[in-house]
């Protein structure tokens, strides 16, 4: 049986940035390559804080700083609590380190710096070099989900970011069970994921602006791919 998830996409559209052009496509591309049905549906950020229910998967996409900060958290931690499969790129791989940060890890004045002036409470700050149209290295840990899905140890991979996670933090953030299993050539961190979550998978990249946008980056692939795998869970349990 096929089954057809419901995919909240948060943030705020918007036809100049790149990889909101780009997700339709390539959601159509992974129906036509892989038989995995999604039907997508743009929630923005201030009508995000009061649950993603009745969605299967949660993709918080890049675009910040978003209109309403409480309202991807809020997004976040619903999916992280739930269980929902959540797939956050670059502007949303910050915010699920923030919302992990304060309300899992408990710094309860846990700062994203893109909302006001960096200090030692920022656990996302800007990046020494920034990366915004760039590409970059992306050395993944062996045995993670990461190189499960990527099927590699090693990629290329495009970029469109200044803000990064503060490295201060990420003792902080491992004791508490994030794991970080994406680095470049010098350390820097560029992948995470929650072990014991359906799919819960974070890149500061952006897997959704690789090649022409005709052949889904294989995160794509594989978050839609635990999505479409959660309604089949559901309706097995009736």
């Amino acid at each position: 049986m096929t089954f057809t998830a419901r995919i909240a996409l948060v943030g705020e559209r918007s036809p100049n940035v790149q990889s909101h052009v780009r997700i339709p496509r390539l959601l159509e591309a992974v129906r036509e390559r892989d038989g995995l049905l999604a039907e997508a549906y743009w929630i923005p950020t201030d009508e995000a804080g009061g649950g993603l229910d009745g969605f299967d998967g949660v993709w918080l996409l890049p675009g910040s700083p978003y209109r309403s900060e409480a309202g991807a958290l809020a997004a976040i931690r619903s999916a992280r609590e739930g269980g929902i499969p959540l797939l956050g790129t670059c502007g949303g791989f910050q915010h699920m380190v923030l919302e992990y940060a304060r309300d899992v890890c408990g710094i309860a004045g846990a700062r994203h710096a893109e909302y006001g002036a960096a200090g030692d409470d920022a656990v996302i700050m800007p990046l020494a070099c920034s990366l915004a149209g760039h590409e970059g290295e992306v050395n993944v840990a062996p045995g993670s989900s990461a190189e499960r899905i990527m099927g590699t140890a090693r990629s290329i991979e495009r970029f469109n970011c200044t803000f990064g996670p503060n490295p201060a933090y990420i003792g902080t953030l491992e004791a508490s069970g994030l794991r970080f299993t994406g680095h470049d050539d010098e350390g820097q961190v560029r992948i995470v994921e929650l072990p014991g979550h359906p799919f819960y998978f974070a890149t500061l990249f952006q897997p959704e602006l690789a090649g022409d946008g005709s052949r889904p980056h294989p995160v794509v692939t594989a978050f839609v791919a635990a999505a479409c795998a959660a309604v089949g869970e559901r309706a097995a349990a009736g």
